[in-house]
């Protein structure tokens, strides 16, 4: 007898006894006899149940190998994976996970201040950028709570945050995407080894480019999220070039949440040296203006190819050391009107540069590096101004007063300690003699088409 037949052949027997009972109740009532027969039947409508589920549990349909049940949950995965990423919800991976995709964490491709970065690829097949996070002095909860608002930030400039890893008493990860040509310093500095990472010279226009990306990533930190965020480590190895050299800013392990209704917030000193404003040093408290301030010390560094801090003299004696002080040298030279001179010369090789393009940058620079805060305009302001919107002035002379815990070399002159950084000085009393500059409101800074 075939299943079908045996599956009629029990649903007439159920219907049956079914009616029996029926049948009993009505002409033989609430008595013994119904009972026993109730009770039979009811039995047996049971039996015929639990065969029918034994019956199908043994069908070959359900009976699925260990691999094949494997597969189907790694196939029900991956578009769980992609739903999340597209959804921008971060991911809580397992020390295992990020382990296994890392090769134990031996595919490093990077190192910074505040850790590790290793190239991995997740079960899925995504290629993932892991930073392992050291000495992380935020609390568990500070760290989710801002993971949670980088992980729904949504912009073509701004890296995708995959998700995290937290290890109890240990560091902690977060798991980016990975950017296929590397950070720009390796595309705007000369270096001798290009073997290990992706480089060349990039473009002027290509420069420029770049430099209105990161100016719109960092403007939408500012003012598009529900969340100000503060990026607090602006350099050009967190500006990472895609495979169409479009910008992308990255690395977010020392953001910094701010309220909508806070102007200033104060916490301890975050970021690289030669990027840091001087409200770092002051302890006046920060705002979305480091930022400015880090962008223009970038935008500088783009222009010229080089650091913005330079040793001169390479001298045994650290406190003998000289120190060249790029955004100083570019003010002299834009007195001067040998501006183009500051360009990268590899730039200016049988090639033509737009000098209107390169005196924008240098402006938009220089009014992002004021010393005073309140003198620099906002990354939104930024945008306008290299995208043609406002118009930009002519910047102020900013007195440099603070140029770089790295670049200050001493030595004693008249009873005076002299910074040297072409021709900054700061006397011990901490009076200062440049040259008075002008003071201008945020209203008089730009002035529209």
């Amino acid at each position: 007898m075939d299943d079908r037949k045996s599956k009629i052949l029990a649903l007439i027997l159920v219907v049956t006894l079914i009616s029996l009972i029926a049948v009993a109740a009505l002409y033989l009532g609430p008595s013994w006899e119904f009972f026993c027969v109730f009770g039979a039947a009811v039995t047996v409508i049971f039996a015929v149940f639990i065969w029918l589920i034994r019956n199908r549990s043994k069908e070959p349909g359900h009976i699925l190998p260990q691999r094949q049940k494997h597969m189907m949950s790694r196939e029900l995965s991956v578009p769980c994976s992609f739903l999340r990423k597209v959804a921008g919800v971060p991911t809580k991976f397992r020390y295992k996970e990020l382990e296994l995709a890392t090769d134990n964490f031996n595919a490093l491709i990077g190192r910074g201040g505040s850790g590790s970065v290793f190239k991995g690829i997740l079960g899925d097949g995504t290629c993932v950028a892991v930073k392992r996070i050291e000495g992380e002095e935020r609390g568990e909860k500070e760290f989710l709570s801002e993971v949670a608002a980088i992980g729904s930030v949504q912009h073509i400039n701004l890296l995708r945050l995959y998700g995290y890893c937290i290890v109890p008493s240990g560091p902690r990860f977060l798991v980016y995407e990975f950017i296929q040509n590397g950070s720009l310093d390796g595309w705007i500095f000369h270096r001798r080894d290009r073997r290990s990472r992706p480089g060349g010279c990039l473009p002027w226009h290509l420069r420029y480019s770049v430099a209105i990306d990161v100016a719109k990533a960092l403007s939408y930190l500012h003012h598009d999220c529900r969340s100000r965020i503060l990026h607090l480590d602006v350099k050009p190895e967190n500006i990472l070039l895609d495979d169409s050299y479009r910008a992308v800013v990255s690395d977010f392990g020392l953001a910094k949440l701010m309220g909508r209704g806070e102007s200033r917030i104060v916490t301890n000193i975050r970021g690289t040296k030669g990027y840091l404003a001087p409200e770092w040093l002051l302890e006046n408290g920060i705002s979305a203006k480091s930022d400015v301030y880090s962008y223009g010390m970038v935008l500088l560094e783009m222009i010229g190819g080089r650091r913005n801090v330079r040793v001169l003299d390479d001298g045994k004696d650290r406190s003998l050391r000289k120190y060249e002080y790029f955004p100083k040298l570019v003010v002299e030279k834009l007195k001067t009107g040998k501006l183009m001179s500051v360009v990268d010369q590899r730039l200016l090789e049988g090639r033509h540069i737009d000098e209107s393009q390169v005196r924008k940058l240098v402006y938009v620079a220089l009014w992002c590096i004021q010393e005073k805060a309140r003198r620099r305009p906002t990354m939104a302001q930024v945008v306008d101004m290299l995208e043609g919107h406002l118009r930009v002035d002519e910047p102020p002379e900013t007195e440099m007063i603070i140029v770089d815990l790295l670049s200050i070399g001493k030595d004693k002159v008249q009873g005076k300690s002299r910074i040297k950084a072409t021709g900054v000085y700061l006397s011990d009393s901490g009076s200062t003699t440049p040259a008075a500059t002008p003071t201008f409101d945020n209203t008089t800074i730009f002035s529209g088409r």
